[in-house]
């Protein structure tokens, strides 16, 4: 059984009310996926996905913006329903699901996701830790004697916002605690989509590193997109690599992330692409020490 597969998937954006191009007319999306078809098999080592989910792996989606990345993940995780065709998880139709079956198989986190609540930080993550699959009780995955819950505050470095708001936290602190909401509920798989904006490099690579544990120790797959290469290549144990022409390369890091391949899909010389991706790496940083700025200042 493979772990995505898309069959014959049609999708498309509405157009948005007002949008219109030179000449007064409505623009009308292209379609993100025209009568698409692939599958993800459902792990790292090809097992066959159990009762409880796919053999655990991390695979990491990466490709120019515009390529397809977050809506494969909201059409796999069934936020989104195609058109036509039909989108499986597990070998089962997402879009027949109820809300609480499809949290169950999938996971989300969202680009850029913002709250309204102030509710402090240590009782929202023992709702979501006592709400999901794990009903509050889930053992460490480095230590086994341990409690779940308390791993994740000291891995994602949580333990000074634990008594904090929502609204009173950075961007970076915030995507912590989105990825241990993540993994505390307890989902069969968990789509993430840009997790790791604003967050140190040291804090990446530790959560990067967790994730990977985590997805193989409890067999959970695990589906990040991310800008920085980089971090694929030494975190990820599988790359779907989109191209504009809405192709997917599928494959290990070393199979997938080759300089033509990457050329293709990026359009520009490898030289050139990481020259691109260190500038963006200092523009996340300005604009996360800029966030910081204005909230000290508040």
């Amino acid at each position: 059984m493979d772990c995505i597969e898309f069959d014959d998937v049609s999708f498309a954006y509405p157009p948005v009310e007002g949008d219109l191009d030179a000449e007064g007319r409505q623009i009308v999306p292209a379609p993100v996926f025209d009568h698409f078809t692939g599958a993800v098999p459902s792990g790292s080592d090809g097992a066959a996905a159990g009762s409880a989910g796919a053999a655990g792996s991390l695979t990491s989606l990466i490709g120019p913006n515009g390529s397809g990345k977050s809506t494969f993940m909201l059409l796999a995780s069934g936020r989104l329903l195609p058109q036509s065709g039909c989108c499986r998880l597990f070998g089962q139709d997402v879009a027949r699901l109820g809300g609480e079956q499809k949290n169950l198989l999938a996971s989300v986190i969202y680009q850029n996701m913002e709250f309204e609540s102030d509710e402090a930080v240590d009782r929202l993550l023992s709702f979501v830790y006592s709400a999901g699959a794990l009903k509050g009780k889930a053992a460490g995955i480095r230590a086994p004697s341990r409690d779940l819950l308390a791993e994740l505050i000291d891995v994602l470095e949580l333990e000074k916002v634990m008594d904090r708001g929502l609204r009173q936290l950075s961007k970076g602190e915030i995507q912590r605690v989105l990825l241990a909401f993540s993994l505390l509920y307890g989902s069969a798989s968990v789509f993430m989509d840009e997790p790791l904006f604003a967050m140190e490099d040291a804090q990446k690579d530790r959560a990067l590193a967790y994730l990977r544990e985590y997805a193989v120790k409890t067999g959970t797959a695990l589906f990040v997109s991310m800008h920085e290469l980089d971090l694929s290549r030494r975190h990820a144990d599988k790359v779907l690599l989109f191209h504009p022409d809405r192709t997917i390369d599928y494959g290990t890091p070393d199979e997938v992330m080759t300089d033509e391949g990457l050329e293709k899909a990026y359009g520009v010389p490898v030289s050139l692409l990481k020259k691109q991706e260190d500038m963006t790496r200092e523009e996340l940083k300005a604009a996360a020490d800029a966030i910081l700025k204005v909230q000290a200042n508040a």
